[in-house]
């Protein structure tokens, strides 16, 4: 993906992330989450990853959206009164927690390097054995179904168990 659609992605996912935050509306908070998830759906698509694109744009930008939809149908909606402080205080914690990630950034290898670790140990032999070794013929199935079988297995343990959460809390009408 060029550099300035990358650019274009992030500044539209600071836009909706901020607009989620600030929007008074719970739905208009709920639609913009959902466009995010969308939006980085397809920056993982540009990545390469499809794989975790397709999941975000199932949970992230699908599943998701339901839920929270279905959960305003089903509550009362109230305004809280926010305190400044609480606020203050949450937002100094994103802030620190999203630099010390950032810090961490500078010991990624750099972007598509072909001497990184995966692209020298475990990539080539993935395309080397992974048709021998599972029959399937696409390595990306190869890979999620048959080498992270159980990390697929545990994903699939915790979407499902979300979801039935979100199914007993929201199942009994409230009298």
């Amino acid at each position: 993906m060029s550099g300035l659609l990358n650019a274009l992605f992030l500044a539209l996912l600071v836009i909706l992330a901020v607009a989620a935050v600030r929007v008074r509306d719970l739905v208009g908070a709920v639609l913009a989450l959902s466009a995010y998830g969308l939006v980085l759906a397809l920056t993982w698509a540009g990545m390469g990853a499809v794989d975790v694109a397709f999941t975000e744009a199932v949970v992230g930008a699908g599943a998701s959206t339901v839920f929270f939809l279905a959960t305003l149908l089903r509550t009362v909606r109230t305004e809280q009164v926010r305190l400044p402080r609480a606020r203050a205080a949450s937002l100094a914690a994103v802030f620190l927690l999203g630099g010390l990630l950032f810090l961490a950034t500078h010991e990624f290898p750099s972007w598509g390097d072909p001497a990184s670790p995966p692209s020298v140990h475990v990539s080539p032999r993935y395309l080397r054995l992974g048709y021998a070794e599972t029959g399937a013929p696409n390595i990306v199935t190869a890979v999620l179904a048959d080498y992270r079988g159980y990390d697929t297995l545990v994903e699939t343990v915790v979407i499902f168990t979300a979801a039935l959460a979100c199914w007993v809390l929201l199942g009994r009408p409230k009298a």
